[in-house]
């Protein structure tokens, strides 16, 4: 499977047995919690083989899965969802094997309930050996939408594409015979919060000790009393005015600052500063007299982001026996997680997994156990600390996180050992899972 970056740090996986291979790609958004799996639905198919294949068209049945990253959004929110095709209606179609990595699926996911559409997905160009005239093996396809309406959205598995790029490009389209196909997964989408549109403007960004500073503001409560107030750093200092938001939700007014450690000025509704009913903070800077022969030196410190890369896209589990089976084991590829935010909230990475599904079947997600382990880089304000060691499963687990603080931040490698509980009689053949990582 391919490697794709984004915010939300969805990371995709999948192994198998023997010639084990472990694909995790990092994509959809950051800010979300970890989603459940859905859940294995069945639906007719209408596959067309490549017209060079000669063969009629194919009627047959597709299991398949739709899951989302998270299943309780807000209105506006980004939703990843993962089309997995468990088992597809085609096959290879003609005699000639087909090499590894060959072939790239697109599809669509079907919307229902408060919300309706098509979302489209896609998956990487990543695949085992694939013999002649032998099933397909399951791959998966991810795609994004925004939440618009609140109530329960249904997900359903739609037409999907298995496009082959080996001595020539061929297309095999499956089209769902009685469209729609049943839900797969449900989620319950809320109105959420109304966002925070109260801004502040000053009329100059510094002064002298004891000047005066115009404020205006736009998006306040129409008729709401506001404070005015000096900030140093993340402290208000003793700096404070009273004004009046007019009928529209706006103000002017002024503020005297003799503060010299006053770093910016914050307007807000109540009795003291709420991120979510105030505005700011508007950098400000006291000029303090300089000294006779002194020169006054000032520089400032942008914030970043959170952020979080993989050291690569493949790892191997150890193979098992037949009959024996037990532990197939390997290594997460070693995360690392950035939080150049510079305030005062910490982080959680957490991750869930697919049941791992295979020719002979599945092996359930709960036999997915991982050791967590996480190291800070030196300097950071942050201490990292790994989840508790245990199953993953398909509600999902901990892997490593920071506390709140008053200021956090820092660099941090995130690691864990991984083992698959394999069932001793599981049909011999290749199983492949999706693991799901959530940085938030």
């Amino acid at each position: 499977m391919g490697l794709t970056t984004r915010r939300s740090g969805r990371w995709r996986w999948a192994s198998l047995l023997g010639a084990t291979a472990l694909a995790v790609s990092a994509g959809g958004a950051l800010a979300c919690p970890a989603g459940a799996a859905g859940t294995d639905v069945d639906f007719a198919t209408h596959c067309i083989p490549p017209a060079i294949a000669g063969l009629p068209p194919i009627d047959g049945t597709t299991t398949a899965t739709v899951s989302a990253d998270n299943t309780s959004p807000k209105v506006g929110d980004t939703v990843t969802v993962t089309y997995t095709v468990v088992g597809a209606a085609a096959s290879n179609p003609t005699d000639l094997a087909l090499p590894a990595d060959i072939m790239t699926p697109t599809g669509k996911v079907t919307l229902g309930g408060a919300q309706s559409g098509d979302i489209t997905v896609a998956g990487p160009k990543k695949n085992p050996p694939v013999p002649g005239k032998a099933a397909f093996p399951s791959f998966s396809m991810t795609g994004t939408f925004t939440v618009t309406k609140a109530g329960k959205i249904t997900l359903a598995p739609g037409d999907y594409n298995i496009h082959t790029s080996y001595i020539m490009e061929l297309d095999t389209p499956c089209t769902v015979t009685n469209p729609p196909a049943p839900a797969s997964e449900t989620i319950t989408a809320t109105a959420g919060v109304p966002a925070n549109t109260r801004a502040i403007t000053l009329g100059s960004a510094s002064g002298e000790p004891g000047a005066s500073v115009e404020v205006s503001g736009t998006g306040f409560t129409p008729g709401a009393a506001v404070t005015l107030a000096g900030r140093s750093g993340t402290s208000q200092t003793g700096d404070t005015a009273s004004v009046s938001a007019d009928g529209q939700g706006s103000f002017s007014g002024s503020l005297v600052v003799h503060d010299t450690s006053t770093t910016g000025i914050v307007a807000y509704e109540g009795d003291s500063w709420n991120a979510d009913t105030g505005a700011g903070p508007a950098a400000y800077v006291v000029n303090a007299p300089v000294p006779p022969g002194s020169q006054k030196l000032t520089t400032s410190v942008t914030a970043g982001t959170l952020a979080m890369t993989q050291a690569g896209d493949s790892v191997a589990l150890s193979g098992v026996d037949f009959g024996q089976g037990g532990a197939s084991t390997g290594a997460l590829q070693t995360v690392t997680v950035k939080d150049f935010r510079g305030g005062p909230a910490g982080w959680s990475l957490t991750g869930r997994v697919t049941d791992f599904t295979g020719p002979g079947g599945k092996i359930g997600a709960d036999r997915l156990s991982w050791t967590p382990s996480c190291a800070s880089k030196a300097g950071s304000p942050s201490t990292c600390t790994a989840g508790s060691a245990g199953p993953v499963g398909s509600s999902g687990a901990t892997l490593a996180g920071t506390a709140d603080g008053t200021l956090t931040g820092g660099e941090f490698t995130v690691d864990a050992g991984l083992s698959l509980d394999v069932p001793a009689f599981t049909p011999p053949g290749g199983y492949s899972g999706v693991l799901t990582l959530t940085l938030s």
